[in-house]
Parts: structure tokens; C-alpha cells; sequence
């Protein structure tokens, strides 16, 4: 692709503000700039106009059908799709779109999750048009990004709360603002770019295994000879087969308007990673979902699966979706850098003394935004953080706190990057970039952004940032109310930043989050320690996380009730179906190749004692003892699975929680012990489907 073709094709399938400006009247498209500046509605005469323009464009390159694009509380996107066609009398029809049918929808809501906000009888639900997402074309249909919400007026989807969290921390963060002199600036937006790590694997072999097809990851898998030991897989050369798919898949992705940066192969085999470049989390959060649909999609024209689950092969590297978040003012300024002027620099550390408090104060809410089956895996393990929330701050800015916090004045010397003087005097200097990277911290600072390591690779990354904007929201406002009811403002601030970083230095650790030594420490810094979804869940509905959330508007607290019970009821829909799929693998395959390879052993040790009589099998005689002997406990944990799963509660609550954890998830973990060791022992030609060996190293 020569470069004169890249900036055409980017975008070329939005409906972006250049091609809006050709298809809408120029009075229209200002009064859309002014709902996103100023957030005024638009009238119906405009959305009209707006909706006229959007059909004549998508017309144009091929579209038949349009839909409201939308965000289930599933975790992926629904979209249920109309024709543009219009009975015009006589037999024929006209393509129409109304600003009506552009603003609003009606999808069913009785049939996605809603956490008991909506009974089955009680299908109506609406959609409504985001104006601050651009409409884009894809499989032919032209894609509006929309709201769900019910009858009622309670959000049913994961965009929603985003945007009233963006609303949140907007608003006090300009109080902040304001108090530091600046005047200009309207709105303070979330820039998140969030980093997705992938699996490719061979399509055949994918159908040939039903735990990959209903589960998504391998449920039994004996560990290969090799795996990710020589750390020869990443930043290596790819493979041209994965260079394919890697090409199509930016320009697709381009298209869309996204912003694909970097490509590379991950640590694990057969592990990959795409970064886009920062945008308004919103979008980003819209890029990202078209971003996980759009690899599946074209992985499938190569002949290849996308696997997105965070942990498909146990023993290397899971996949996880690191979420680099920050703060941006509407002209560009990033308020987590360190500036140039004193000013700037006291305000870096106020906004940064903000994110640690609330970090600290509301880590089991920020640890539920991850909660997962999936990220149970991979959570504490082969560059994964661990479940126990703390920050990174790097040697060179923890040191910058001690001294805040020790009231002196001692500059913080580096010889290799200059020094930033803040302007209060008992303030050391801060240098500038200070940050190494530390992969076993859940969130770490890396230079002008917090990143995010928790996230799984198949979660959307919106319930993250939304507890993200309203932690900060809510941190920003308390600083904001003490220092608009100061007496002196620089001396109050050196105050609040040199209390708040003494209360909460817990949080912060620089240390390596694997050492075992660690977990000791934080428990006795008073730190939650969820390890798993089933730990985490729970804490959702704590009464400072309920008044978080509600106070600052970005949930109600019906909402968030609905979504507790969504988190609890897919945990044990997941490991439910997990459980009986393991039960039906090893009850019609791994069973009968072990009773095949037991008898093949035993002709084997007839023939050979019938031809050679006095001659020693020991090496058949003890392989089929071992194999007979693993294949009765095969037996013996697949009923007892199987029998829990069927004794499990029917209710969605805490208890059901708990039960499937306690239950199902260990007694799995039992029974793949078991059929593991059994492949280990088992014929090549006898196992039934394809090894780890087979999957991770063919592509």
C-alpha cells in the first residue's frame, strides 16, 4: 500500500465531521457542533437533515440497510438491522430515513441481560443516537452508535454509564482548573488507549476441538516440550501468514477509522498484539469492540480463529487488554505531564495525589470492573498483574513523594533529565519521564498516563473507565470543596497533597507483584486481596461503591443491583457450560481412546507372548496398568462434575456464587489434572484431538 493511499482509505467508511460537512447543510452541521460543545439537543428539523445526508452517503457506497449500534450489558455489540426501503404506492418503493428513526429505536430488551430490570413480558426498550460517535458503514448496513435503555428509563448497556462518568470527572476537574487560573478551558475529556492481545490458531484445528468452539479456551491440554522459555516468540519476525491477516486487518480497521498503530507477536506462541493510538474513551470504547469483531472476521478469511479469551492455553502467556488512561483538557493538555511553569507542576501533583486516594479508597470497586472467569486464569501469573490492586509510580516519583510528605526541600537530583521546580518551596522538583515499566503491576504510571494491566482481553473496556472517571470524579470534587473554601490557596494545596500522598502511600508498590512476600505485605498494609471473580463480585454492592456511584450519577442504584446479579449470573453460566463441556469430552472421547489404547496395549502383549513365549512386556504391561488406572479416575471425577453441576442452586445470588466456585470450578480443575496426565501416557494416534504441540505452533 503506497502512502498516498493510506490517508484515503482511512475513515472511508465513517460518516466523520469532513464527509458530514459534503452530505448536511451547513446550518445542521452547526448546530451539531454546538449539541457536542455545548450539549444542546438537537431539534427534529436537524436531525433530519443529518439523517438525509447519512443515507445519501451510505446509498452511495452500497448500503441497503441501516441500524442502531449498541452495547449489551454481554459485553459484545448487537445491532438489529432495517432496510431503507419505503412503500411509495403503485407497487414501488422509495429509500427513506427519517431524523426520527435516526434518533431512536426500539430493539427488544427482554431478551439481553438486564439483571431483573426487565421481565420477559416486558419487551420495550429504546435505543437513542450517540451524535458523539460517528456512524460508520459495515456488511453493508449503515451503523449508528446508540444508548440502550429500558421502558423505564434504566440503562441496559455498557455506554451509558460511560458517558455520564465522562460527564463526571469533566465537571470537576474544570473546578479544578479554575482554581489553577486557567479560564479557557470548557471540558476535560478521558483519553484511553486500550492494547488487545490475541491468540491465531489454525481453523481446522480449532473445530476440531469442542472445548475451543463452545468455550473458547482448551479445557485439557498436557503442556508441550516447548513453550515461551526461549522468549523467541516475541518482537519476532512474523510469520507471513500472520503478516496477512495482520495487513488486511489495519486496513479494515482503517477503514472504520480506527487508529491501528503498532502490531507485533506477544510472548506466548501464537500470541499477538494490536495498539491503537489515544482518543476520547468513548470512541475508543466503540474502536475497540468493532476492533475485537473486525479480527474475528477477517482471521476467518485466512483460514485462522481469533481468540480472545484471556487464557485459551494454560502454562504460557493469557491475553489481556491494557487500558492506558488519562486526562486531557479541549486544548490538548495532558494533566497527568508534568509541565513547564511551577503552576502546572503543583497542579500534576494534585491530580495525581487524586487518582491515588481514590485508587486506594475504592480498589475492591476497581477490582470487580475485571472480574471474570476468564481473567481467573490469568490474573498473578507469566505477566499478568496480580488480583491485589496497587499502583507503580516508578523509584524516581516515589521519591518526589517521600519528600512532599517529608516537608523538605531537597532537590531530587538526576543528571540525565532536567528538573521542574513546582514554585512552593517545600515542593522538590519532579523529573521529567521517571518511570520504568513493571508488568506485575495492576496499574502503573508510565510517564503521562496510568496503565491499566488488569483488563481481559474479551472484556469491554468501558465498566473499567466508568469506575475510573467516577473514582477521579469523586477525588477531584472533595480536593475542589477544600480548596474553594481555603484561606490560602498555596498553602492549603501543599497540605492537601502533602496529607493525601502520607494517607495513601499503601497503594503505591514498586516491587514485584509475583513474589509471595508481597501478598504478606499487603495484607498488612490493609490492602483487598480478591484473587478470584467469585471473591471480587461480591464487594460490588458496598455501600461507599453504591454511594459513589449514584452520588456522582454515573449508575443508580438499581443499576448497579442489576448489574451485581449480571456479574454473578454469567460467572456461573460460564462455568457451567465449561463444566459440562469437559464432562462431554471426557465422557465420549477421552474415555473410549483410553479404553482403545488400554486394549491395543493388551493385543499387543498377547501377540507378542503367543510368538515369543518367556518374553518380558513390561513396557506394555505398565503403561496399560498406568493408562487403565488413570482412565477409572477420569471416570470417577467426570460423574462427580457432573453431579455437581446438576446439584448447583438455581438462584442468582452470593450463594449459587460461592457454590460454582467451590464445587464446579475446583472439581474441574481436578479432572483436567487427570486427563492431562492421561494424554501424557496416551498414543498420539489414539488421543482425539489435536495437543497444544498442535495448535500453538502451525501458525
Amino acid at each position: 500500500m503506497n502512502k498516498e493511499r493510506i490517508p484515503a482509505l482511512f475513515g472511508s467508511n465513517v460518516f466523520n465531521e469532513e464527509t458530514m460537512a459534503q452530505y448536511v447543510p451547513f446550518e445542521a452541521m452547526q448546530a451539531w457542533r454546538d449539541c457536542l460543545k455545548n450539549g444542546k439537543p438537537l431539534t427534529l428539523e436537524v436531525a433530519n437533515d443529518i439523517a438525509e445526508g447519512m443515507k445519501n452517503w451510505a446509498l452511495e457506497r452500497g448500503a441497503t440497510h441501516y441500524t442502531h449500534w449498541f452495547q449489551p450489558m454481554t459485553g459484545y455489540t448487537a445491532e438489529k438491522h432495517d432496510s431503507f426501503i419505503t412503500p411509495a404506492g403503485s407497487g414501488k418503493v422509495i429509500m427513506d430515513f427519517s431524523g426520527k428513526a435516526l434518533v431512536c429505536g426500539e430493539p427488544d430488551a427482554s431478551s439481553f441481560p438486564s439483571g431483573g430490570l426487565r421481565a420477559t413480558f416486558e419487551a420495550r426498550g429504546y435505543t437513542a443516537w450517540d451524535p458523539t460517535s460517528y456512524a460508520f458503514l459495515k456488511d453493508g448496513s449503515l451503523c449508528i452508535p446508540t444508548v440502550f435503555c429500558s421502558y423505564s428509563g434504566q440503562s441496559l448497556d455498557n455506554k451509558t454509564p460511560l458517558l455520564r462518568s465522562v460527564e463526571a470527572v469533566s465537571r470537576q476537574a474544570v473546578r479544578i482548573l479554575r482554581l489553577f487560573g486557567d479560564t479557557t478551558t470548557r471540558r476535560v475529556t478521558t483519553q484511553v488507549g486500550p492494547e488487545q492481545e490475541y491468540f491465531l490458531i489454525d481453523k481446522k484445528l480449532f473445530l476440531a476441538r469442542e472445548d475451543l468452539r463452545l468455550c473458547g479456551r482448551t479445557l485439557f491440554g498436557a503442556k508441550p516440550p516447548k513453550g515461551q522459555e526461549l522468549d523467541d516468540h516475541y518482537f519476532g519476525v512474523i510469520h507471513p501468514r500472520v503478516s496477512a491477516f495482520m495487513q488486511e486487518l489495519d486496513e479494515e480497521l482503517w477503514r472504520l477509522g480506527i487508529l491501528s498503530k503498532t502490531k507485533h507477536n506477544e510472548v506466548a506462541p501464537s500470541q499477538h498484539e494490536m495498539a491503537p493510538i489515544y482518543c476520547d474513551v468513548n470512541i475508543a470504547c466503540d474502536h475497540n469492540q468493532l476492533a475485537m469483531e473486525t479480527m474475528k472476521k477477517v482471521a476467518d478469511r485466512h483460514n485462522l480463529v481469533c481468540l480472545l479469551h484471556e487464557k485459551p492455553f494454560a502454562g504460557v502467556n493469557g491475553s489481556g487488554k491494557h487500558d492506558n488512561w488519562s486526562l486531557a483538557t479541549d486544548s490538548g493538555k495532558n494533566l497527568f505531564a508534568p509541565g513547564s511553569t511551577p503552576s502546572q507542576n503543583a497542579q500534576f501533583l494534585l491530580f495525581l495525589a487524586a487518582f491515588i486516594k481514590g485508587v486506594d479508597e475504592y480498589a475492591e470497586l476497581l477490582r470487580t470492573t475485571v472480574a471474570c472467569p476468564g481473567n481467573d486464569h490469568r490474573l498473578g501469573a507469566q505477566e499478568a498483574p496480580p488480583a491485589i490492586i496497587s499502583i507503580f509510580l516508578g523509584d524516581e516519583l516515589d521519591a518526589v513523594i517521600d519528600a512532599v510528605v517529608g516537608g523538605t526541600d531537597t532537590d531530587y537530583v538526576d543528571m540525565k533529565r532536567r528538573q521542574l521546580r513546582i514554585g512552593v518551596d517545600i515542593l522538590p522538583h519532579i523529573p521529567q519521564d521517571t518511570t520504568d515499566r513493571n508488568r506485575t503491576s495492576p496499574l502503573a504510571f508510565t510517564g503521562n498516563k496510568f496503565e491499566f494491566r488488569m483488563l481481559g482481553s474479551s472484556q469491554s473496556i468501558s465498566g473499567a473507565n466508568t469506575v475510573l472517571n467516577t473514582i477521579m470524579a469523586e477525588e477531584l470534587s472533595q480536593f475542589a470543596d477544600i480548596l474553594e473554601n481555603g484561606n490560602n490557596f498555596q498553602e492549603d494545596l501543599h497540605e492537601l497533597i502533602r496529607a493525601t500522598f502520607r494517607d495513601h502511600r499503601r497503594i503505591i508498590f514498586n516491587g514485584n507483584g509475583y513474589d509471595e512476600a508481597w501478598v504478606q505485605e499487603a495484607q498488612r498494609r490493609g490492602l483487598p486481596n480478591l484473587p478470584t471473580a467469585a471473591d471480587a463480585i461480591p464487594t460490588y454492592l458496598m455501600k461507599k461503591n453504591v454511594e459513589l456511584m449514584t452520588r456522582h450519577g454515573s449508575f443508580t442504584e438499581s443499576e448497579m443491583i442489576a448489574r451485581h446479579e449480571i456479574l454473578i449470573e454469567q460467572y456461573c453460566y460460564v462455568i457451567r457450560i465449561e463444566a459440562l463441556t469437559m464432562v462431554d469430552m471426557a465422557q465420549h472421547l477421552l474415555l473410549n481412546a483410553a479404553s482403545q489404547y488400554t486394549a491395543s496395549l493388551c493385543d499387543t502383549i498377547i501377540s507378542k507372548k503367543q510368538a515369543i513365549p518367556g518374553i518380558s512386556c513390561r513396557v506394555e504391561e505398565a503403561l496399560a496398568a498406568s493408562v487403565a488406572h488413570l482412565n477409572d479416575q477420569l471416570l470417577q471425577e467426570s460423574a462427580a462434575l457432573k453431579s455437581a453441576v446438576e446439584l448447583a442452586p438455581t438462584k442468582t445470588d452470593e450463594e449459587t456464587l460461592r457454590y460454582y466456585y467451590n464445587e464446579v470450578f475446583l472439581r474441574m480443575n481436578s479432572l483436567r489434572a487427570v486427563a492431562d496426565q492421561l494424554e501424557t501416557l496416551t498414543a498420539s494416534d489414539f488421543w482425539p484431538y489435536p495437543t497444544y504441540c498442535d495448535l500453538l505452533f502451525p501458525v
